[in-house]
């Protein structure tokens, strides 16, 4: 078997692509990382070996222009970050293979949990997991506000609204009829982002950040540990089957972890995680090829990241 991988990053324009290309150029798994997206003004193109413009995945000429890609790279494995994408190869069954080509996500149960809200928290319900009361805003009687208002299947905050008066209510339901409507859960705006991994054995790994949100992304974040949250985390993994790497959001209310999202995607905050020794694009590399996974020590609580920023020239 190769020990060194031709690797397709899509949408290497977004901050998890161009992170994720930062890792793979830095670890010997990878011998050559291509990078892919619809734009091409970005940075992204700094950091990859070959960067390739591809149509959006919404034009008719996006699996062709992918395929060029991999037989001109001889691509080994691709790892798709959109959510766009990943959204397409779920809803086209597209999960694990491509073109005799490795896709590496999250497994499918993830991705129906995680890809829709609502399902979300019929799904925390079911297992009798804490969660924020959850329900589509049309349907919303005697609402208790404040309310968060957020698309049942978008992500980022251009599509969340923090809805305070009745008034605003009101015209978001008659915007928005489709959104839904989430119980806020006031714990001092703290919020956490939470790594979650398990592989096909069953081992779960996990990496927890109380952060500070600096518009769309993670601004910066302090390791914990929290024995609700460990406990909770395990528990989603194995309910979910879990197999590859996903992130889980939440609120600590009377230290019981409300969940508000799963996201099956690896984080914006992959490589500070990385970086603290949660490798989780590794590991999920290493765990579809049937290797040993590295192993792992556990961040101590208290260490800090901070979102930075770079400049290229062109």
């Amino acid at each position: 078997m190769k020990n060194k991988f031709n690797i397709l990053v899509t949408g290497c324009g977004g901050d998890i692509g161009q992170s994720i290309g930062k890792i793979l150029k830095s670890h010997p798994i990878a011998s050559h990382v291509i990078g892919c997206d619809m734009n091409e003004d970005h940075a992204g193109k700094f950091i990859f070996d070959d960067f390739v413009r591809i149509p959006s995945v919404y034009s008719n000429e996006y699996q062709a222009s992918l395929i060029n890609i991999i037989q001109q790279y001889n691509v080994d494995i691709i790892i798709p970050t959109s959510e766009p994408e990943l959204r397409f190869n779920f809803d086209h069954g597209i999960m694990d293979v491509f073109q005799n080509t490795m896709i590496l996500s999250a497994n499918k149960k993830a991705m129906e949990v995680g890809f829709d809200k609502l399902v979300t928290a019929q799904f925390l319900e079911a297992h009798g997991l804490p969660f924020p009361k959850t329900e589509i805003v049309a349907q919303v009687k005697n609402a208790q506000l404040p309310l968060i208002l957020k698309s049942r299947k978008g992500s980022g905050s251009k599509s969340l609204f923090l809805v305070k008066e009745k008034d605003e209510l009101d015209f978001y339901t008659q915007k928005f009829p489709d959104y839904i409507a989430q119980e806020f859960i006031n714990s001092n705006n703290d919020e956490y982002t939470c790594g979650l991994f398990r592989n096909s054995s069953g081992e779960i790994r996990t990496i927890s950040y109380r952060r500070k949100l600096i518009g769309d992304s993670s601004g910066f974040g302090t390791v914990i540990h929290n024995k609700s949250i460990d406990k909770l985390l395990v528990v989603i993994a194995e309910k979910l089957q879990l197999r590859g790497s996903i992130n889980v959001q939440l609120r600590l209310l009377n230290d019981i972890p409300f969940v508000f999202e799963i996201n099956p995607r690896f984080s914006s905050t992959v490589r500070f995680r990385h970086l603290m020794g949660f490798e989780d694009v590794i590991w999920s590399i290493q765990d579809r090829l049937g290797l040993s996974l590295q192993p792992y020590e556990v961040p101590v609580s208290g260490r800090r990241f901070y979102r930075g920023y770079s400049e290229y020239i062109d």
